[in-house]
């Protein structure tokens, strides 16, 4: 992990401009979920190594601007940069890391760099998507689920088909595996906004409903509630919630068992992603990923 940051570094320090690698040196650094996938399917080399670097510049520019969409002052539990730089110069950064990332991207084998590009594309739409999602609730399921495989699994997905290709494994079984863990990824995400902490997460808890994030915990309680207890949810959508507002939907969550029935469709995908490859570092991964502490 080290060695992919002093590829990142060495990334922006060759534009030459220090202004953008001042703000750089503030990004928070992540827990490399998609480095650690290529590594585990590709082994540890040059190529793969690079191939890290790339993804990692593109997911760390697609949260600037994600920060910027939802107005977020922390990024894991640091001041995200639009909130140290401001709005304009978090999109210039997110700017510079997607167009260095093409750069660097386009080095690569065409294939690689085909399965990259096409990625970034479909990552682009997830964050429309996302928006549009968020102008009213939402209890589309299947909307929800195809925008965080656009917005989240797709890059997962990706990183483990280009991974693959660069070592000439069954590239389909690895981007079924990819996009499956994606998914499973950010159900467990939102199912640790309702029941972490602010200090586990980073920014405060049940953060998303209050952002205009109709996650799945919540569409599966909307399904339970009776016609005055959905008008009483779809009320706080969108609002700082206040003590007595967050003991009630709590309480509900308990009661119709929504925590239970997010976490058992976060494990379907789980499992998905660990039936599809032969690999037990990649079953590993999914088991660390989905028994996080709820």
């Amino acid at each position: 992990m080290d060695k992919i940051d002093e590829i990142l570094y060495g990334f922006i320090s060759s534009l030459g401009y220090k202004p953008a690698l001042d703000m750089f040196e503030k990004i928070s650094s992540g827990k490399k979920l998609r480095s650690k996938l290529i590594l585990k399917i590709a082994g540890q080399n040059e190529q793969s190594v690079r191939l890290c670097a790339v993804v990692e510049l593109i997911h760390l520019a697609s949260l600037l601007h994600d920060d910027v969409i939802d107005d977020s002052l922390l990024r894991r539990g640091k001041p995200s940069i639009n909130s140290l730089f401001g709005t304009k110069n978090a999109i210039m950064l997110g700017d510079i890391l997607y167009s260095k990332g093409f750069n660097e991207i386009v080095k690569f084998d065409m294939k690689i760099a085909d399965i990259i590009s096409d990625a970034v594309c479909k990552l682009s739409i997830g964050e429309l998507m996302d928006v549009e999602l968020g102008a009213s609730f939402n209890d589309d399921q299947e909307k929800y689920l195809k925008m965080i495989y656009l917005k989240t699994a797709v890059l997962i997905e990706a990183s483990a088909k280009a991974a693959a290709s660069l070592v000439n494994l069954d590239e389909e079984k690895y981007a079924k595996y990819g996009k499956n863990l994606g998914l499973a990824f950010q159900i467990v995400d939102d199912i640790l906004d309702i029941t972490g902490t602010a200090d586990s997460l980073g920014k405060p808890a049940m953060n998303d409903f209050k952002e205009g994030k109709t996650t799945l915990p919540y569409m599966f309680l909307y399904e339970k509630l009776n016609k005055e207890d959905k008008e009483t949810l779809k009320s706080m959508f969108k609002k700082e919630l206040n003590k007595e507002q967050i003991a009630w939907i709590k309480a509900k969550f308990d009661e119709y068992d929504i925590i239970k029935n997010s976490i058992s469709l976060a494990k379907d995908y789980g499992n998905k992603a660990i039936n599809s490859v032969c690999n037990d570092d990649l079953k590993q991964i999914v088991s660390n990923m989905i028994d996080r502490d709820f």
